[in-house]
């Protein structure tokens, strides 16, 4: 018979480690998570080896009281809550209890810390959840944790953990995101002595932001400010240019906690749906408030992943928020030939560095019978004072016109009525011809501007269609004689099955016996096609990609309508349709992208093109 055992404390917590600490990053997570909630405005992160030989957390908090040190290593010990009510008013970062026990169970654990109104602070060291040291030492206020050869008691998960470089590579992933989600906090990121990342803590997140995915994205983003009853959202989204091939640059945080969310994210894209291509994805940081009593954070160890109670309300202002601001904003894109050149990222002196380095030299100095409190109170001030050398904003202001003037051309273009497609430059630009059959060349306030007249006309045609199916107005054309269409089984399925939505997008179609069907009208923004082309690849595409009759997925098939019956490029137009065009681009909300996304128009300043012939040198 099998004897049931009742697993040692050691082992239990090395079973729990594996809930919590998977690799390096979760360390790394949970001491920044513990230093922000001591109400840290500094700290320092240092790693080596990808995070396996050495992590080192210091902060300037609120310290530990001695008393409170054993039971800090304790299970499910925390200072954050006292019962399972407080779970639903969470606003720490931290709550579970879990990290420290789980964390020394599978290292050495080194902790010094210091509370501010305590003369001296402790050196406690823990290895593999067996007490090694504790004593009573000179230290600054905050605490310093440091994890060593984490995984040395437990071989078979450490083999599953990647390179170095990778490891390090997840844990500077996430030191971006927590710094982005604490703009007021100053950060210091090293990685095998090498300071790899660092932030002022002066609260401009679009400092970070510049700090980070670097001037280009910094000068294309647009704001974002929604003051609802039942949520805050502010932050930034980038203009459509700015856009990757994965949800990576999609930075959402919910009450100052770094999340992923499914549906913050696909109401974003909703927002995006006619200025991205397909399979291509926005950039945002986008700051969310909510009552904590609607947010349930108690969804796994990570603390990645959190449930709305009202999430149907949220995402649905999210994603007409982000659609008001892409329709008031500019986005012609403007084409360098040369990457802009970008003064040097600030420095910021002083953050607060790994303790332990002069520890002994200071311990020696505090016990010396002629240090004072008042002197004591210079050495704290020394360890935690933060020094900005010169910050990014003012820096950026003084930085020489001829070393980035082709970076400050992709400033926002003056006002919407201003701009190249408004209705005040009708009168001013300047036709000058039509490019490679394809292309529209215009000249307008020293700058170039290339129209792509297949683009442009679907954005047209597309945009004529959703305002007739929205009205109810669709207009059919007669055929004489009607188009003959010899379908499948399969084929004619399809018809039965959406013919209410043929009808709808002012289709008339009549079954012809025998398997066949006779189509007697057409959209009207859509003769003058090949009928027979066009509602076979409209056909083909609804067999691959079948629609349920909702008007967000019809508007995909009005979309594909609309670039089949465009202009195609390599056709000549005169200078009377180009005008005519360009006079119905002008009344568009969007006149900046096609429905798929690509750009109808982009720019090229006098400038770029002058320096191509060297008539200005950088």
């Amino acid at each position: 018979m099998a004897f049931i055992n009742v697993l040692d404390e050691a082992t239990i917590n090395q079973i729990a480690a594996g809930e919590v600490v998977e690799r390096p990053l979760n360390v790394v997570k949970e001491l920044i998570e513990n230093a922000l909630d001591s109400g840290a405005s500094a700290i320092t992160v240092e790693i080596k080896d990808g995070g396996n030989k050495l992590i080192r957390v210091t902060d300037n908090g609120s310290g530990l009281a001695k008393s409170e040190v054993r039971k800090a290593f304790l299970r499910h010990a925390t200072s954050k809550i006292v019962c399972a009510d407080d779970l639903l008013s969470i606003t720490s970062l931290g709550f579970r209890g879990e990290a420290l026990s789980s964390i020394c169970a599978v290292s050495t654990v080194e902790m010094i810390s210091k509370e501010s109104d305590s003369l001296t602070g402790f050196r406690y060291i823990i290895e593999g959840s067996k007490e090694i040291t504790f004593e009573e030492i000179g230290a600054p206020n905050g605490s310093t944790v440091i994890v060593k050869d984490l995984f040395f008691n437990t071989p078979a998960r450490k083999k599953f953990l990647k390179s170095n470089i990778t490891e390090a590579g997840m844990i500077s992933n996430l030191m971006e995101h927590i710094a982005l989600s604490n703009p007021g906090v100053s950060f210091k990121y090293l990685v095998n002595g090498k300071n790899m990342f660092q932030t002022s803590g002066n609260g401009a997140t679009d400092e970070i932001i510049y700090r980070i995915y670097g001037k280009d994205v910094k000068d294309k983003l647009l704001d974002i400010d929604v003051n609802e009853e039942y949520v805050k959202i502010h932050g930034y989204i980038a203009k459509s240019e700015i856009n990757r091939s994965n949800r990576g640059c999609e930075n959402f945080f919910v009450n100052g906690r770094y999340i992923s969310s499914e549906a913050l994210s696909r109401a974003l894209e909703e927002g995006y749906r006619n200025y991205l291509m397909q399979h291509k994805f926005p950039f945002c940081v986008l700051y969310l408030e909510v009552d904590p009593s609607t947010v349930d954070v108690n969804v796994h160890p990570a603390k990645m992943e959190i449930r709305l109670s009202n999430h149907d309300l949220i995402t649905g202002r999210l994603t007409e928020e982000v659609r008001s601001v892409l329709g008031k904003a500019t986005l012609i894109p403007e084409i360098h030939f040369d990457s802009p050149k970008i003064a040097n990222k600030p420095v910021v002196k002083n953050s607060p560095e790994p303790f332990e380095i002069n520890r002994k030299a200071e311990a020696l100095k505090f016990n010396k019978p002629s240090l004072d409190e008042d002197s004591l109170d210079k050495f704290v001030l020394k360890n935690e004072e933060i020094e900005i050398e010169k910050p990014v904003l003012e820096e950026t202001k003084s930085i020489k016109n001829e070393d980035y003037t082709s970076v400050l051309e992709t400033k926002q273009l003056k006002l919407f009525d201003d701009s190249f497609l408004g209705t005040k430059a009708k009168n001013k630009y300047r036709l000058l011809g039509q490019l490679f059959k394809t292309y529209w060349l215009f000249e307008y306030e020293e700058k170039l501007y290339i129209l792509d007249q297949h683009a442009a006309h679907e954005k047209v045609k597309y945009e004529r269609l959703i305002k007739h199916f929205e009205d109810k107005e669709i207009l059919s054309q007669p055929i004489m004689p009607p188009v003959i269409f010899d379908l499948t089984m399969k084929e004619n399925s399809f018809i039965k099955e959406y013919l209410s939505i043929f009808n709808k997008m002012g289709f008339e179609i009549e079954d012809f016996g025998g398997g066949s069907i006779a189509i007697r009208a057409f959209p009207l923004d859509l003769y003058g096609c090949d009928e027979r082309t066009f509602f076979r690849e409209i056909l083909d595409d609804l067999s691959k990609n079948p629609i349920k009759g909702d008007f967000e997925v019809v508007q995909n098939k009005i979309a594909s309508m609309a670039c089949k019956a465009a202009v195609k490029g390599n056709t000549l137009m005169s200078e009377a349709e180009i005008n005519s065009l360009m006079d119905e681009l002008m009344t568009l909300d969007n006149p900046y992208n096609c429905p798929h996304g690509r750009p109808t128009i982009v720019s090229m300043s006098k400038y770029e093109i002058e320096k191509k012939f060297k008539r200005v040198v950088d």
